[in-house]
């Protein structure tokens, strides 16, 4: 089969599923199942769809493990009484003034994503404020979209995930990748901070400000339905233990999988000393925890048959041999525009390693440099974040009680002008050139 009839195939089911899951008609789990193996069936790949699916699948599986164990993790440490403190704190900061809890939550999101891991950071944020959101009546949404940002640019560091990627599939040095994009990660920080002024403002003029605060909220703490499964006495070891997994996780001591199930199997032995009582916080957590895992692994099927039918290949050829050869100097912004489409429609392994190396070598015949090539595709981490193909999206999604669809409609626009501020400042600083020669 020709690359551009595999390319066409590879857009239509992209399409397909997008169309789908933003009009309501078919549920994540369903589509990212049915559409990849309908159309890998129609396009002639029926007896190597299976093969394709698993590949994908067992690849994920890492990051279904991290979930799984993140999860029941975090969610013993709420049963616990760990972030109870946190969130009283913060009420008491911010008080009812909406403009204040949404700056409150990206810098916070911006400060939990040092961790790298954006489970964690969407786990740990969500815990603390979602209760403010709904005692203010604000909108949810607005939560996931400070939260999707902040990530976004803190996880540019070399340790979020990205920029090893690329720097691994260019075989680049990662510091050479990563301290030019310094000053625009700063700029688009910034941004998502006045983001954060804006949307509190539009919050405030809606609901006003209330006088509230920990007492005047009613809050006591976060299972305020079970009272009896907090541990005060052990919060600093509850403390200690969290930051220790939260090192591991930045350190990479271990894998991350392995870190949160020891972390999840001495919290709930310290906590919960009674196997009754641990069964019972386990099975507590865990229809959302397997709800997550089964919509990961799900990702996995569609991922792995994109990739196994040479579908993202062609869809990265395609778009390369769409621009005209006097735009070739304009490679490094053109693939910072592209970045965030890109990394939308496929997941960052098939971004990186499938469609930038393309990119990159035929930049080179312009006069692009690969490394410049590099950083221009991490600006678009934005909207990928918003990807359906992004496993933590289903992550905010379910703790936020929101469909994905809602989410991407509100959020898209913010993900696009995060990502321009970012090509902006790539831009102006010099990490990434307008044109060459």
């Amino acid at each position: 089969m020709s690359p551009t009839v595999l390319a066409l195939f590879g857009f239509g089911m992209v399409i397909a599923f997008m169309v789908l899951i933003m009009t309501k008609r078919m549920s994540a789990l369903a589509s990212l199942i049915v559409i990849p193996i309908v159309v890998a069936a129609i396009a002639g790949f029926g007896p190597d769809i299976g093969s394709m699916g698993i590949k994908g699948v067992v690849a994920l599986a890492p990051t279904a493990a991290v979930l799984l164990f993140a999860v029941l993790y975090f969610g013993v440490m709420i049963d616990a009484g760990l972030f109870d403190p946190l969130v009283r704190r913060v009420l008491k900061a911010v008080g009812g003034d909406p403009r204040k809890v949404a700056l409150g939550t990206a810098i916070v999101a911006l400060i939990v994503s040092l961790d790298g891991d954006g489970a964690t950071t969407a786990i740990v944020t969500i815990t603390a404020f979602l209760p403010i959101y709904r005692r203010l009546n604000m909108n949810v949404l607005v939560l996931a979209v400070l939260l999707g940002s902040s990530n976004a640019m803190i996880n540019i560091a070399p340790w979020g995930g990205p920029t090893a990627r690329v720097a691994s599939a260019l075989h680049l040095d990662i510091n050479d990748v990563f301290l030019p994009l310094i000053p625009a990660i700063a700029i688009g920080i910034v941004g998502v901070l006045a983001l954060a002024w804006h949307l509190g403002g539009v919050e405030r003029r809606r609901l006003g400000v209330t006088d509230v605060g920990p007492e005047a909220s009613g809050f006591t703490s976060l299972r305020a339905d079970a009272p009896d499964l907090a541990r005060p006495r052990l919060l600093w070891v509850n403390l200690l233990l969290t930051l220790a997994v939260l090192a591991g996780a930045i350190t990479r001591i271990l894998s991350l999988p392995l870190i949160f199930m020891v972390g999840l199997a001495i919290a709930v032995t310290v906590n919960y000393p009674r196997l009754n009582d641990q069964r019972a916080r386990i099975g507590a957590h865990a229809a959302n925890a397997i709800g997550i895992v089964i919509l990961v692994f799900a990702a996995g099927v569609f991922t792995g048959i994109l990739d196994g039918t040479g579908m993202v290949a062609a869809m990265g050829g395609a778009f390369v041999h769409v621009i005209p050869p006097e735009m070739g100097p304009y490679m490094g912004f053109i693939t910072a525009l592209a970045s965030g489409p890109l990394s939308f429609v496929m997941s960052n392994d098939a971004y990186y390693f499938g469609i930038v190396p393309v990119i990159a070598e035929a930049a080179g015949h312009y006069g692009v440099a690969p490394v410049e090539i590099a950083r221009a595709s991490l600006l678009g981490q934005t909207i990928h974040n918003l990807s359906p193909l992004v496993a933590g999206v289903y992550l905010v999604a379910g703790m936020l009680d929101v469909e994905l669809g809602a989410m991407q409609r509100f959020g898209l626009k913010w993900a696009a002008l995060m990502a321009a501020l970012l090509v902006f400042g790539a831009l102006i600083t010099g990490a990434v050139p307008f044109v060459v020669g």
